[in-house]
């Protein structure tokens, strides 16, 4: 028996202006759905997000929701209002869903504890963008949602922020749809998968199970479909043949074969224009210099607001280094990069860099590019050729490069899609002979099709790489060595992705243990007319109740130092997500503890 549908559209079309984004799609969402979407840029997958949580009108097509079901959706980029508190945002959605205080203040308390916020009276204008995420993800979670849409959450979140998420999704009861370009995120949250493309015929193509699973079965139809196209291909050529030969249209059999022919001729060329498609051409540009020592840092301490920022660094930077750097947001990535490339001076030691080296630096915040610019400005300045390579390229040939068209050309850089701002900032860079790429949040916007090709580039620079992401995937591939900072000056080297994933399990597996002094479950009191008959059969099986859960913690925490699981980063991951679910059961017990024993008083 199939699970009821919450939400849905059918026959759905969306255009702007004259360029539609997509056409007559349909798409459901059914209770305990955890679906996952993906498309190159531009194909509308924010649009249709926006259509789903009834925030944008189709242009055809209808929505449908089911009565009293309630939808919660994350944006891209949310914004507060800066003077407010985090825990007045959290309070004022709340309160519009439950009429009770008492309820209110218990759900705004957990859902602030829950994405890490110990102090509910920050102002949202003080938080950086990962913060600003988790506030927007928890608010929509704490108003109970049926089915919430998260338009790429994974974007401004650490590791360990994303690995937070993770958690969240999966202990949670409710339906999700999630659009995102982060394959390692997608691996681990979805069971369904769906691509919006005009490749397909339907615009779409969907398949149950997770992402690995949804690439096997995508290159199976792609494949079938490239087969069948190549059929029809053979039956034109057929049919353009007999037409050449001059066959009169006198009797009905022959009307209806050239009749058929057009069909097969128009269907071939819908086929050929969707399979019409383009990838980014990204290849940094080598200077081609042979210097074995970039960049060698000795004894660099660097601080900031009167937090240490980097303790004693040594680090010999050369070719074919390709560095990823890890830590929470505001641990110092960014200075670190700013340290290597020379804007910034460290407070003590040395940072000593080859003769005319030549540094190319992807900014997080991408500045330089000036929204009132026109996209051949931010190309290609004030003329019509680029030099790449030492060569001349016109800018139709630069800007078809980065998959824009030619009539975008006249198009402000502020009206760019974010993807389509990465290129551009992309591309500005690789006009740039480099020997070594300092590279901050690169991923950021960038569909995956695009991904693909920044990773194949930076694995074939012959150069050095000091990289910035969360996308686990690229940084897993990409990086030769890890290089951790803990955001009080402390920096630990590791191999690889899975050494830092089981260093982080470790780390928070002691922290659990020293925070758990022995201590003996509450013993109730006798019981008061105050609580009602349900609350104190509660109240005298709370006890056990929280022995018990507490066992499980303890027991998912143990799971964590097996040895077996140390190289397996999936199943690590999963071991992590019980743990902090079990711990979350435990401080909810605890809550529920201290409000039936507040009822006695």
């Amino acid at each position: 028996m199939s699970a009821p549908v919450i939400l849905s559209v059918q026959s759905v079309s969306k255009a702007f202006g004259t360029a539609p984004l997509f056409r007559d799609l349909s798409l459901g969402i059914v209770e305990g759905d955890r679906v996952g979407v993906v498309g190159p840029n531009g194909s509308g997958k924010s649009t249709l997000l926006r259509i789903l949580a009834g925030h944008e009108t189709p242009d055809q097509g209808t929505r449908a929701l089911r009565r009293l079901a309630r939808v919660g959706y994350v944006p891209q980029d949310p914004t507060f209002p800066p003077e407010d508190s985090v825990e007045a945002i959290v309070t004022s959605a709340v309160a519009v869903i439950v009429k009770d205080e008492a309820e209110v203040a218990l759900r705004v308390a957990k859902a602030l504890s829950r994405a890490g916020f110990t102090d509910p009276t920050v102002r949202a204008g003080t938080l950086s963008g990962g913060w600003l995420k988790r506030l927007a993800i928890v608010r929509e979670v704490a108003c109970g949602p049926d089915v919430l849409l998260l338009d790429e959450p994974t974007n401004h979140l650490d590791v360990a922020g994303i690995v937070w998420l993770e958690t969240l999704l999966r202990v949670e009861r409710f339906a999700y749809l999630v659009v995102s370009h982060d394959r390692w995120f997608l691996e681990n949250v979805a069971g369904r998968m769906i691509e919006i493309d005009r490749v397909y015929p339907a615009g779409l193509f969907e398949t149950t199970g997770r992402y690995s699973d949804f690439l096997e079965r995508r290159d199976e139809a792609l494949r079938e479909q490239a087969a069948y196209r190549d059929t029809l291909a053979n039956r034109v050529r057929g049919e353009i043949a007999w037409l050449r030969q001059g066959a009169k249209a006198r009797t009905t059999k022959q009307q209806a074969r050239i009749s058929q022919a057009g069909k097969l001729i128009d269907e071939l060329a819908t086929a050929d224009d969707r399979t019409r498609t383009a990838k980014a051409g990204i290849t940094f540009n080598a200077s081609g210099r042979q210097t074995r020592r970039l960049v060698v840092a000795t004894g660099v301490d660097k601080a900031r607001g009167g937090r240490p920022i980097v303790t004693g660094l040594d680090l010999v930077v050369g070719p074919g280094l390709r560095l990823g750097l890890l830590g929470a947001n505001g641990s110092g990535k960014s200075t670190l990069l700013q340290l290597l490339a020379g804007t910034l001076a460290p407070d003590r030691g040395t940072i000593e860099r080859a003769d005319d080296l030549r540094v190319v630096h992807f900014d997080q915040h991408r500045g330089g590019l000036d929204p009132a610019w026109s996209l051949k400005q931010a190309l290609a300045g004030d003329g019509d050729t680029v030099i790449y390579h030492d060569r001349p390229v016109h800018i139709a040939s630069w800007s078809k490069r980065f998959l824009f068209r030619f009539e975008q050309l006249g198009q402000p850089v502020g009206q760019l899609s974010g993807g389509e701002r990465a290129r551009v900032h992309i591309a500005r860079l690789m006009l740039q002979p480099a020997d070594l790429l300092l590279l901050d949040e690169p991923t950021n916007d960038l569909d995956i099709p695009t991904l693909e090709v920044l990773e194949e580039s930076l694995l074939e620079f012959p150069g050095a790489v000091v990289l910035v992401t969360h996308d686990r995937y690229l940084l897993d591939r990409v990086s030769t060595s890890l290089l951790a900072l803990d955001g009080a000056g402390g920096l630990t080297p590791f191999a690889d992705l899975a050494q830092w994933l089981a260093s982080e399990a470790q780390r928070a597996t002691e922290a659990t243990a020293k925070s758990e002094t022995p201590r003996a479950a509450p013993r109730p009191a006798s019981a008061t007319k105050r609580l009602s008959y349900h609350e104190q059969r509660e109240w005298e099986r709370i006890e056990a109740t929280i022995l018990a859960a507490e066992e499980a913690l303890a027991a998912c925490c143990a799971a964590l130092e097996d040895p077996a699981v140390i190289s397996d980063a999936g199943e690590l991951a999963r071991r992590y997500a019980e743990s902090e679910a079990a711990s979350a059961r435990v401080d909810s017990l605890y809550a529920r503890w201290s409000e039936l024993e507040a009822k006695q008083r």
